[in-house]
């Protein structure tokens, strides 16, 4: 994607990849909103859309209970158990991955773009002043370029190398299934967040909050009508420090397995009932440090290897629809004046405050090893926001769901929330710690400032855009696109 709306500014992309480009059989689900801004930018086409939208449905619920019960009416202190709410359009398109990637390649090198498939990257030499070569092999000549994309996701060797020695700060661990054999009728809908038990005491391994998310397949599109299909996907997760006491993979795996069928009921034995098609499962390790500011000149980090995805997402698909237009900007201004000096490219990836608050969602969802918490926690404080957010209306809770935090809703939520659970304040204190507290205190208050700073971006643009330095302009301009990215002011309402 990046690839194309580069090529499409009239500069000359290559992609090297180890393998066969190509996109994965699970569907991708995101909303129309995400996908008509690819449109925008000339990198999809409607028919596009039309082609790769296999599933559609109306939209996801959230739900955060102490046990199954469903459905579920009231809030957390009217039934004891919990609360759950539905939002509209978050997440309710299945799009296939081979699909779009296959239109999209096809258009890169329609418009000149060049594709290296079965070409493994072996190392990178950089010279500050002549480029970049890329060493492919030895049968191979090295590929030179002045500057190189990162787009390896977050398992990239030259993000782990500029990493390295350090700890993750957090993990998502998520394990999960596409497969046959549910309940059509039921089949209607998708669960974005979800939870049906308490905190999960694992003995040596700690404590974990298990969340569901699901989605249909197969349905709303293509003549498919709701009700008709019997396969979904499902997915168990939960939040962690990088612990080396924390489970396994294959532990999580079991126990998804065994409580799939108290949250499908559909399903009474999964090895009977299920016709298993995929089976996913990974480790997705986050840092308070993110966005990655590049350690080397003309080497710049996109997408989930920069870290620019919210900490509670497993995968920036949504993340590099929402940046897409401002990182290919800047890399166009930046190769156009040669401005590609690691210090410049770090503009790029600047600080964004409601990104670094978003931790503090993540901290309040799991339990630190050693730390012994009320096995309700997790759903009382998830049950109260979202009860809030959700009487505050949709321009709170859209962007939130859609891992974009604004001073107008964070503050409004914390305030009604405080008010609805006093008693509850101390121990959130408690479980986060008051250093973490402190931290995000911090970065809200530079949310608050950015919030500020871009609604003065209009007086100040037309004096930018009439500097006569182009170093100066470009920094400039990344500070305008920070304050309004940072504060969450890029979220555009319907």
């Amino acid at each position: 994607f990046i690839a194309l709306a580069l090529q499409l500014k009239g500069h000359n992309v290559a992609v090297v990849e180890a393998g066969k480009l190509k996109g994965r059989e699970q569907e991708w689900n995101i909303s129309m909103k995400e996908l008509l801004e690819l449109v925008e930018l000339g990198v999809l086409t409607m028919e596009d859309i039309d082609m790769g939208v296999k599933t559609e449905f109306p939209g996801c619920r959230a739900g955060f209970k102490n046990k199954e019960v469903t459905p579920l009416e009231g809030g957390y202190f009217d039934n004891g158990v919990g609360y759950e709410c539905f939002t509209p359009n978050v997440l309710n398109l299945g799009i296939s991955p081979s699909v779009l990637i296959e239109n999209v390649s096809e258009r890169f090198k329609a418009t000149g773009g060049v594709v290296f498939e079965g070409t493994p990257l072996k190392g990178i030499v950089i010279s500050e002043t002549l480029g970049a070569a890329l060493d492919v092999g030895e049968d191979l000549d090295p590929v030179t370029s002045r500057l190189v994309l990162d787009c390896m996701g977050n398992a990239s060797p030259i993000s782990r190398q500029q990493r390295y020695g350090m700890q993750p700060d957090g993990v998502c661990a998520v394990v999960g299934s596409c497969a046959g054999g549910f309940d059509k009728e039921s089949n209607l809908l998708g669960d974005i967040i979800y939870t049906n038990s308490e905190i999960q005491d694992k003995g040596p391994n700690g404590q974990l909050q298990y969340f569901w998310e699901a989605f249909p397949v197969g349905i709303g599109r293509n003549g498919q009508e709701p009700g008709t299909s019997d396969v979904k996907t499902t997915y168990m997760f939960t939040y962690m420090d990088a612990s080396e006491g924390r489970p396994s993979l294959s532990s999580l795996m079991d126990d998804y397995w065994k409580q799939l069928p108290i949250y499908q009921p559909s399903i009474k034995d999964v090895e009977k009932d299920l016709d298993v098609k995929r089976v996913l499962f990974a480790y997705f390790p986050t840092y308070k440090d993110s966005p990655l500011r590049p350690s080397y000149s003309r080497v710049l980090a996109v997408g989930d290897a920069s870290g620019i995805q919210s900490p509670l997402s497993f995968g920036g698909f949504g993340a590099l629809t929402r940046h897409l237009e401002r990182i290919s900007g800047a890399i166009s201004e930046a190769l156009e004046n040669d401005l590609l000096h690691k210090d410049s490219l770090g503009e790029i990836n600047a600080y964004t405050p409601n990104l670094s608050a978003a931790w503090m969602f993540q901290k309040a969802m799991s339990v630190r090893m050693g730390q012994k918490v009320d096995p309700k926690f997790v759903n009382r404080l998830l049950a109260t926001n979202f009860d809030v957010m959700n009487e505050m209306g949709e321009t709170t809770m859209l962007p939130f769901m859609q891992d974009v935090v604004r001073i107008d809703g964070l503050a409004g939520s914390l305030a009604r929330s405080f008010i609805a659970d006093p008693q509850f304040m101390p121990q959130i204190v408690a479980h986060v710690g008051i250093p973490t507290l402190i931290e995000w205190l911090g970065h809200v208050s530079m949310i608050a400032l950015y919030n500020t700073l871009h609604s003065i971006s209009p007086v100040i643009e037309p004096f930018v855009n009439k500097m006569e330095n182009p170093k100066e302009k470009y920094l400039w301009r990344r500070r305008m696109e920070a304050w309004k990215f940072g504060s969450g002011n890029d979220y555009k309402f319907d």
